[in-house]
């Protein structure tokens, strides 16, 4: 199963350092799952909804990718550029993959 993952900026609110240090170490800790919190399935994931809560717009580009990775995004449904995008900006942030794609 893929993490899931937010960003500070993500979460559109002052944050202390404490809070900081508590949230960085949580993220260290595995995940542990459990008949009160069971892993969720793809098709479950799948089921959430992003919510942007600031008024920034992102610019539109036009890009070429492969036919068949556009097939593989269509079948995340409806919203599969805004997952693109989001799969963008992490892999943007992935030194080792960039080194793979350059």
């Amino acid at each position: 199963m893929s993490k899931v993952k937010m960003n500070y900026n993500d979460m559109n609110m002052d944050i202390t350092e404490e809070e900081i240090k508590e949230l960085e170490a949580a993220e260290k800790k595995p995940a542990t799952f459990d008949e009160d919190c069971p892993e969720m399935t793809m098709e479950q994931l799948m089921q959430f909804k992003r919510i942007n809560h600031d008024n920034r717009t992102k610019p539109t580009v036009s890009l070429r990718i492969s036919p068949s990775t556009l097939q593989k995004a269509k079948q995340y449904g409806k919203g599969y550029t805004g997952f693109l995008s989001r799969l963008l900006d992490l892999a943007i942030e992935d030194d080792n993959l960039i080194r793979k794609c350059i």
